[in-house]
């Protein structure tokens, strides 16, 4: 038996969901398929939730520390880690249920299975556990060649599938995994983030190989619960993409709380990652330098990247148009090159952020419903990392201003954030920059292009500065507004007042 809706949706991340409960509210019949049982995808389950549930955790433990530089006598005794691993799991279960419920009250079909396109407008769902390719008996249908056997192939997946969806549009939201290092695989003590986040226990010593989001937050984590943690970066600075200014900032941070940062390096090789020795090793190279180093540790995490989940058979069967890096290639709607079929999230080009794909998913799902949202501006998704201090960020650094035809008279503005009591009674290092200039098409009024920040709860503070430029708010006005005495929020004002040639509280 065929069922049929108006939308069906492949992935239950926070793109596929957002992309269901928008459509059903705009009065659309839904399916939404997830392989996992749980719903939310890696952002609620291994990622996200549990990932700032720790960090939440541990971030307790850096202010008990902290309290000696106040007065305040305190110590750690232990982490009752059986607690601590329940209160990350309570976390995520309080978001995966809600998410449940939210999705049955809007009428939302869920369906648990593997679902794979199977032709123009129809998926197939197996059970998760069933590996169940279409056409991988046929070469014919690996290279995307019909053949008078389609109709068979159909026939075969009515036996074979739990359910055929047949659906007006289709939207791919299969999300992404981590990327292993070359020749290396996720092995014995060789781990990625998701066995990171379920170990029972931190480790002693630990490893991290990246620069990026995920290697950072771990980093500062770890060390915060007294881990003994090494970094190994290719660059020169950890966030090496981000503003220069901001990312050097966190790199001395980093420092300053223990981590030892190993700039310019590349592993070689880990030998005794199978458990069975009493320690790991790691070899690896720095520029520079003659023959390799080892480092000995209990644990290597490896925080390199993610990679689309694209490379199912039933992408190229379909003859989905993908990029060299394995990307869903889309308009700014999320339209692919088939008809009637979306894509959206970490299987597109741009940042990997759970907000930009539930941005996206709104879109999608207002456009498919015939209203005209607009689309997800890259420019104005704001980047988090929520270290200890934060690191956020959004639209354009100055050279990239620089580099864009359609801006002029682009100007930074650097803002001592010391100059903030709050920031100051914290005690944690800040860093603030502005980009401010004019675009073309409005060349009499100077905006906010960009914001650049490292601070306590940047992660917050960086709403203000994402509304400002995704509004091109004039810089006069946006600096008139009055931000509230004493808090951290109050630096983004006296920033905005600086960069309008008004300064206050500074040079």
């Amino acid at each position: 038996m065929v069922e049929h809706y108006d939308i069906a949706i492949i992935g239950a991340g926070p793109g596929g969901y957002s992309t269901a409960l928008r459509a059903a509210q705009l009065g659309l019949s839904v399916a939404l398929v997830e392989k996992d049982q749980k719903l939310g995808g890696t952002c609620l389950n291994r990622g996200c939730i549990p990932s700032k549930a720790l960090i939440e955790a541990t971030r307790t433990i850096a202010d008990v520390r902290d309290g000696a530089r106040m007065g305040i006598n305190a110590s750690i005794e232990s982490i009752d880690f059986e607690r601590l691993n329940r209160y990350k799991q309570d976390s995520v279960v309080s978001m995966t249920e809600g998410l449940s419920s939210l999705l049955k009250a809007r009428g939302v079909t869920v369906i648990t299975g593997s679902a794979e396109m199977t032709g123009p407008r129809q998926i197939a769902v197996s059970p998760s556990n069933q590996d169940h390719a279409p056409g991988s008996e046929d070469r014919r249908h690996r290279t995307g060649e019909r053949t008078d056997g389609d109709s068979d192939r159909v026939a075969r997946h009515a036996q074979a599938c739990v359910r055929i969806i047949e659906a007006d549009d289709i939207v791919l939201a299969t999300g992404s995994r981590p990327r292993p290092l070359p020749d290396i695989p996720f092995e014995g003590t060789v781990i990625d983030s998701t066995t990171a986040l379920d170990l029972p226990r931190f480790p002693r010593k630990a490893t991290i190989i990246g620069s990026g989001t995920i290697a950072v937050e771990f980093a500062s984590m770890w060390r915060q619960a007294g881990v003994e943690v090494t970094l190994l970066i290719r660059g020169d600075r950890v966030l090496s993409a981000w503003h220069r200014r901001t990312s050097q900032a966190l790199t001395r941070s980093l420092k300053r709380q223990g981590v030892n940062v190993i700039t310019h390096s590349h592993a070689l090789r880990i030998d005794g990652s199978d458990r069975s020795q009493p320690s790991t090793a790691l070899r690896y190279i720095t520029e520079g330098d003659d023959g390799e180093h080892t480092l000995t540790t209990d644990i290597v995490l490896v925080a390199i990247g993610r990679d689309p989940n694209t490379d199912e058979p039933w992408f190229e069967t379909n003859s989905l148009n993908l990029d060299e890096h394995g990307l869903v290639v889309t308009d700014e709607y999320g339209r692919t090159n088939l008809p009637h079929v979306w894509a959206l999230g970490d299987i597109t080009k741009g940042p990997g952020l759970a907000h930009r794909a539930f941005a996206q998913g709104l879109a999608i799902a207002e456009t498919i419903a015939g209203l005209h949202p607009q689309p997800v501006d890259d420019n104005t998704v704001a980047k988090v990392v929520f270290t200890t201090p934060q690191a956020a960020s959004v639209g354009l650094t100055l050279d990239q201003a620089n580099d864009d035809d359609a801006v002029i008279s682009a100007e930074e503005t650097i803002y001592p954030m010391l100059g903030n009591p709050r920031i100051m009674m914290s005690g944690q290092p800040a860093s603030l920059a502005l980009v401010t200039g004019r675009y073309t098409e409005l060349p009499d009024v100077t905006v906010l292009l960009g914001a650049h920040m490292l601070a306590p709860d940047a992660g917050d503070l960086i709403a203000e500065a994402e509304e400002l430029i995704g509004n091109r708010v004039p810089l006069d006005r946006a600096s008139s507004l009055i931000h509230p005495h004493p808090t951290f929020a109050e630096a983004m004002g006296e920033a905005l007042l600086k960069a309008d040639g008004r300064p206050l509280n500074t040079r």
